[in-house]
């Protein structure tokens, strides 16, 4: 009897013991995966687009990998400032014309380089007056060219910044193929009627 009761106690520790040991694997299993950091994928920001190209244009494009509009905005920056030198030099000369003109001083004379000065008889005081204006106006011209270059080159800079800005914005944007609309006509019979239409599928 004391040897029936021996196995049967061992068996049936046989048949306990296995999926106790199993669970107390899996427990500890699940625990691991509970403990693990899951890293994410840091998102493009938008702000970084924009910090960056405001030290130094172009270099927001760079980080949105938009390399290509990295030379059109140095050739658009290149543009502005030769237009604003060239203005400021023809605004320059015309303003140092105009008092050379006006200081009755024969030794200063750049107002003659000037090619229109063929048609002015000098000498005569309407011709003076006349060419005396123009001067005045060129002057007025080249400053103003210059000053809204200035205030466009700024605009640029800012412009810059923006597109940075929006390209970083838009740079997890999914535009795949399952991102599209189809549409098809259609023909319905409604109340013995005919009705044509168009369906329409967004694939989103």
């Amino acid at each position: 009897m004391r040897g029936f009761l021996l196995i049967f106690t061992i068996g049936v520790c046989q048949l306990v013991m296995p999926p106790y040991i199993y669970a107390q694997i899996v427990d500890a299993d699940t625990l691991k995966i509970k403990d693990e950091v899951v890293e994410e994928k840091e998102a493009h920001s938008p702000r970084k687009a924009a910090i960056y190209s405001a030290i130094l244009p172009g270099l927001g494009q760079a980080y949105n990998r938009k390399h290509w509009k990295i030379p059109v905005i140095y050739a658009g920056f290149g543009a502005i400032v030769y237009f604003i030198d060239w203005n400021n030099e023809n605004f320059s000369f015309n303003k140092t014309a105009y008092r050379h003109l006006t200081d009755n001083d024969p030794e200063t004379n750049d107002f003659q380089k000037i090619e229109a000065i063929q048609y002015y008889d000098l000498n005569n005081p309407t011709h003076f007056n006349n060419f005396k204006d123009g001067l005045k106006k060129r002057q007025d011209f080249y400053r103003r060219n210059r000053d809204l270059l200035i205030i466009g080159m700024v605009l640029f800079y800012g412009l810059n910044i923006i597109d940075a800005s929006v390209d970083a914005h838009l740079f997890d944007f999914d535009i795949s193929d399952d991102l599209t609309m189809q549409w098809q006509p259609s023909m319905s019979n409604i109340r013995n009627s005919i009705v044509y239409g168009v369906n329409i599928r967004f694939n989103l």
